[in-house]
C-alpha cells in the first residue's frame, strides 16, 4: 500500500524527520510518500498558522491522487476534516492517532507540546474526540517548533522536565509527544522514564495501515460528502 504523509508546513528538514519516523514503523510492503506544503507557514503554532496552512495542504494532497491513505503530520490535526472531504481514502491526524493510542494503553495520559498558545487548540481537539477525560494534562515547553530541529540539549532538558513533572504531579501513565518534530525522541524517552511515550506519526501510520487492511474508507454520507 501507499501512504501519503503530509507535513502541512513548509520546513523540509522537519519532513525528513517525519519520513524517518514513518518508515521505521511501516510494514515492508508499505510505501511512505513524505512531503510538505509548498506554500504556507514554516511552522504551525496556534490558530492563525492552522488557518493559513490549509490551502497549501489541500494543494499538496491533490498532487498525490493515487494513495491508499493519508496521514496529516501536524499535531493540531490541521485540515483533517477538509482533506477527508476531498478524498475517499482514510485520513488520519497525528494528534488524534496519538490520543487514541494512549487511551488504549493507559488510564491517563499527558501531552507535551511546544508553545503555550498551542494548548487551547489541543484541548479543544481532545474534547471533540471525547478523550478529554483521559488526558491528565496538556503541558507546554514553550519551545518554538523550529527550535526542535536544532537538537539543542537545553530543548531536550525542557521536554524531560515536563515529562518528569507530569509523572509526579499529574499521575500520568503515558506521554503523547505533541509535535511531529519530537518524533525521533519516542524510544529514548520511553526507556528513560519507564512508561509509554507515543509519537503521533508512528501511531498514524500504523492506524492507517490497519484501516486499509480492513478495507475501510472515509464515509461519504453526511459531513464528508
Amino acid at each position: 500500500m501507499k501512504i501519503l504523509v503530509v507535513n502541512p508546513n513548509t520546513t523540509s528538514s522537519m519532513t525528513d524527520k517525519i519520513a524517518i519516523a514513518a518508515r521505521a514503523v511501516a510494514r515492508q510492503d508499505t510505501k511512505i510518500i513524505a512531503t510538505n506544503s509548498q506554500d504556507g507557514p514554516a511552522s504551525i503554532q496556534g490558530f492563525l498558522d492552522v488557518a493559513t496552512c490549509i490551502p497549501g495542504l489541500l494543494a499538496e494532497v491533490a498532487r498525490h491522487p493515487d494513495v491508499d491513505a493519508i496521514v496529516i503530520a501536524c499535531f493540531d490535526d490541521t485540515g483533517v476534516d477538509a482533506v477527508r472531504t476531498l478524498v475517499k481514502v482514510p485520513v488520519l491526524g497525528i494528534g488524534e492517532a496519538g490520543y487514541h493510542a494512549a487511551s488504549m494503553i493507559a488510564n491517563k495520559f499527558s501531552v507535551i507540546t511546544t508553545l503555550s498558545r498551542s494548548v487551547p487548540g489541543l484541548e479543544n481537539n481532545l474534547m471533540r474526540y471525547g478523550l478529554a477525560q483521559k488526558c491528565a494534562s496538556v503541558r507546554a515547553t514553550d519551545i518554538p517548533v523550529l527550535k526542535l530541529e536544532e537538537g539543542d540539549p537545553a530543548t531536550l532538558f525542557k521536554i524531560r522536565s515536563e515529562i518528569r513533572d507530569s509523572i509526579a504531579q499529574d499521575n500520568t501513565e503515558a506521554i503523547v509527544l505533541g509535535c511531529a518534530g519530537m518524533a525521533a525522541l519516542m524510544a529514548e524517552l520511553s526507556e528513560e522514564f519507564g512508561l509509554p511515550v507515543i509519537d503521533g506519526v508512528a501511531a498514524g501510520v500504523t492506524f492507517a495501515e490497519a484501516l486499509v487492511n480492513n478495507q475501510l474508507s472515509t464515509s461519504k454520507i453526511g459531513a464528508y460528502a
